[in-house]
Protein backbone atom coordinates (compact mmCIF):
# COMPACT_ATOMS: atom_id res chain seq x y z
CA UNK A 1 0.00 0.00 0.00
CA UNK A 2 1.40 3.39 -0.88
CA UNK A 3 1.15 6.61 1.09
CA UNK A 4 -1.81 7.88 -0.96
CA UNK A 5 -3.81 4.72 -0.29
CA UNK A 6 -2.92 4.80 3.42
CA UNK A 7 -4.03 8.42 3.71
CA UNK A 8 -7.23 7.75 1.81
CA UNK A 9 -8.02 4.83 4.11
CA UNK A 10 -7.45 6.98 7.21
CA UNK A 11 -9.70 9.74 5.90
CA UNK A 12 -12.46 7.35 4.84
CA UNK A 13 -12.33 5.52 8.16
CA UNK A 14 -12.27 8.79 10.12
CA UNK A 15 -15.38 9.96 8.31
CA UNK A 16 -17.30 6.68 8.29
CA UNK A 17 -16.41 5.25 11.71
CA UNK A 18 -15.96 8.33 13.81
CA UNK A 19 -17.73 11.04 11.85
CA UNK A 20 -15.36 13.63 13.27
CA UNK A 21 -13.55 16.54 11.73
CA UNK A 22 -9.90 16.42 10.86
CA UNK A 23 -9.14 18.78 13.76
CA UNK A 24 -11.01 16.61 16.24
CA UNK A 25 -9.29 13.45 15.03
CA UNK A 26 -5.89 15.13 15.15
CA UNK A 27 -6.54 16.16 18.75
CA UNK A 28 -7.66 12.61 19.59
CA UNK A 29 -4.37 11.15 18.38
CA UNK A 30 -2.10 13.95 19.58
CA UNK A 31 -1.05 15.29 16.19
CA UNK A 32 -1.42 18.58 14.40
CA UNK A 33 -4.33 18.95 11.97
CA UNK A 34 -1.91 20.07 9.25
CA UNK A 35 0.16 16.91 9.65
CA UNK A 36 -2.88 14.62 9.58
CA UNK A 37 -4.25 16.47 6.56
CA UNK A 38 -1.01 15.93 4.65
CA UNK A 39 -1.06 12.23 5.57
CA UNK A 40 -4.66 11.91 4.41
CA UNK A 41 -3.85 13.62 1.10
CA UNK A 42 -0.83 11.39 0.55
CA UNK A 43 1.64 14.25 0.75
CA UNK A 44 3.49 12.63 3.67
CA UNK A 45 4.49 9.05 4.27
CA UNK A 46 2.55 7.18 6.93
CA UNK A 47 3.59 8.27 10.42
CA UNK A 48 5.71 6.36 12.90
CA UNK A 49 4.63 3.31 14.84
CA UNK A 50 3.31 5.14 17.91
CA UNK A 51 1.03 7.44 15.92
CA UNK A 52 -0.20 4.62 13.68
CA UNK A 53 -1.11 2.67 16.83
CA UNK A 54 -3.07 5.64 18.22
CA UNK A 55 -4.83 6.02 14.87
CA UNK A 56 -5.74 2.33 14.85
CA UNK A 57 -7.13 2.52 18.38
CA UNK A 58 -9.28 5.57 17.64
CA UNK A 59 -10.44 4.25 14.25
CA UNK A 60 -11.29 0.80 15.58
CA UNK A 61 -8.83 -0.92 13.26
CA UNK A 62 -6.56 -3.81 14.20
CA UNK A 63 -3.19 -2.30 15.09
CA UNK A 64 -1.16 -4.89 13.20
CA UNK A 65 -3.29 -4.41 10.09
CA UNK A 66 -2.89 -0.63 10.12
CA UNK A 67 0.84 -0.94 10.77
CA UNK A 68 1.12 -3.29 7.79
CA UNK A 69 -0.83 -0.83 5.66
CA UNK A 70 1.72 1.80 6.71
CA UNK A 71 4.56 -0.53 5.72
CA UNK A 72 5.61 -1.10 9.32
CA UNK A 73 5.84 -3.98 11.79
CA UNK A 74 5.20 -3.63 15.52
CA UNK A 75 8.54 -3.21 17.31
CA UNK A 76 7.53 -5.96 19.77
CA UNK A 77 7.21 -8.39 16.84
CA UNK A 78 10.52 -7.21 15.43
CA UNK A 79 12.16 -8.06 18.74
CA UNK A 80 10.59 -11.53 18.74
CA UNK A 81 11.81 -12.12 15.19
CA UNK A 82 15.32 -10.93 16.05
CA UNK A 83 15.50 -13.28 19.04
CA UNK A 84 14.15 -16.28 17.08
CA UNK A 85 14.86 -15.66 13.39
CA UNK A 86 15.00 -19.27 12.19
CA UNK A 87 11.98 -20.44 14.17
CA UNK A 88 9.84 -17.47 13.13
CA UNK A 89 10.91 -17.67 9.47
CA UNK A 90 10.07 -21.37 9.35
CA UNK A 91 6.75 -20.77 11.09
CA UNK A 92 5.79 -18.08 8.61
CA UNK A 93 6.82 -20.16 5.61
CA UNK A 94 4.90 -23.19 6.85
CA UNK A 95 1.84 -21.08 7.62
CA UNK A 96 1.97 -19.51 4.17
CA UNK A 97 2.32 -22.91 2.49
CA UNK A 98 -0.64 -24.21 4.49
CA UNK A 99 -2.74 -21.21 3.46
CA UNK A 100 -1.89 -21.88 -0.20
CA UNK A 101 -2.86 -25.52 0.18
CA UNK A 102 -6.20 -24.59 1.74
CA UNK A 103 -6.88 -22.13 -1.08
CA UNK A 104 -6.03 -24.72 -3.74
CA UNK A 105 -8.40 -27.23 -2.14
CA UNK A 106 -11.07 -24.57 -1.86
CA UNK A 107 -10.89 -23.75 -5.56
CA UNK A 108 -10.19 -27.31 -6.72
CA UNK A 109 -6.76 -26.60 -8.14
Amino acid sequence: MNKTEFGKFIKERRNSSLGVSLRTFAAMIGASPTYVSKIERGEFDPPGEALVKRMAERLGVNTDVLLAMAGKVDSELQDIIKRNPVVIANLLRETYALELEVEREKWGK
